[in-house]
């Protein structure tokens, strides 16, 4: 079944990177990902539909346009009613925009997420909670927190049995407690984030134990665009040697196909990916349908986040660079 889906990831992947010309190459390959973990061949007709539903619906200027555009349309042809869902998301984008979230990639993301999962009346107290989270993160730790917390904040929002106050002094626990065991400050607040959303006590430990794990076995999960996919691992109810095998398994697979060598993919993008297929692997096995449903969604959100910031960077580094050489 792993094996079933990292095929047809790279099969979707080698389909899309034709399309799209001008759109960033990360990004279609996360829409690769985002079919290959519904077991559905990439429709590009349907992402081209809803890629057009949004030119449509924005300016010329508009934040829609930007870096996830691909991403958003791949979002929207997974569902069964695009246009609807497209128009609850300029809302609630609206929402947050209203609540001084500043126009960004992120908060794109984080209010497709919010339309997506809540429902119209509750959008409102879910950017509010959002708004708050986000609050209390910039209180403990105002140097690390920025717009690359929106997509947490608004998961935070959405975990409505989760109150704000209490949820913001685990997150600042598990940064305390992790900080020092990692280099990169800012890939642990978002670690500190995700475990919250686990909600075990344990899970500080059990990062530590998968990233001893992993490094045993030459997998490096504690770098800056990669280290919350340690969250993503820890969240699940799985012996840890099965997940360190299991991650070398789809790893070593992933670079076997045609478009993901080491000169197409870099080796934090291919691993974003080989977790992102394992987990949802896990997930989609466990019995417990309410926590398959959480843990998915989940997977799903933190990868989109973990991808955004990725691609973020690699558009400031490019623009640096441009600017650079023509001064």
């Amino acid at each position: 079944m792993l094996q079933n889906t990292l095929t047809l990831f790279a099969s979707n992947a080698r389909i899309i990177k034709k399309e799209f010309t001008w759109h960033n190459t990360l990004t279609k390959r996360m829409a690769a990902l985002l079919y290959a973990q519904e077991g559905k061949p990439i429709d590009c007709e349907s992402i081209r539909y809803c890629h057009n539903l949004i030119k449509q619906s924005t300016g010329l200027f508009s934040t829609f346009r930007g870096n996830m555009t691909i991403c958003v349309a791949t979002l929207l042809s997974l569902s069964p009613k695009p246009r609807q869902l497209f128009e609850e998301t300029l809302k609630v984008y609206s929402l947050l925009k209203g609540a001084r979230f500043r126009a960004s990639d992120f908060l794109v993301v984080a209010a497709f997420e919010i339309a997506k999962q809540s429902i119209p009346k509750n959008f409102e107290n879910v950017v509010n909670r959002a708004r708050a989270f986000y609050d209390g993160m910039k209180a403990n730790n105002f140097f690390h927190t920025g717009p690359d917390d929106y997509i947490f904040a608004a998961m935070l929002g959405l975990a409505e049995d989760l109150d704000v106050a209490a949820g913001t002094e685990r997150i600042k626990q598990h940064y305390d407690a992790l900080k020092g065991e990692f280099w990169y400050k800012n890939s642990v607040q978002a670690l500190s984030h995700i475990l919250v959303l686990g909600g075990s006590s344990d899970s500080a430990d059990r990062v530590l134990s998968l990233r001893s794990a992993l490094r045993q076995q030459k997998i490096k999960l504690d770098k800056s665009y990669t280290l919350s996919s340690l969250g993503v691992l820890s969240l699940l109810p799985v012996e840890i040697d099965a997940i360190v095998r299991d991650i070398g398994d789809a790893r070593d697979y992933l670079r076997t196909q045609k478009g993901f060598s080491v000169l197409s993919v870099s080796i934090q993008e291919l691993l974003l990916y080989a977790v992102a297929i394992v987990a949802n692997e896990y997930a989609q096995s466990m019995k417990d349908g309410v926590l398959t449903a959480t843990i998915s969604t989940s997977i799903t959100n933190i990868i989109i986040a973990q991808h955004v910031a990725m691609v973020a960077a690699i558009s400031a580094s490019t623009a640096s660079a441009a600017s650079s050489s023509s001064s």
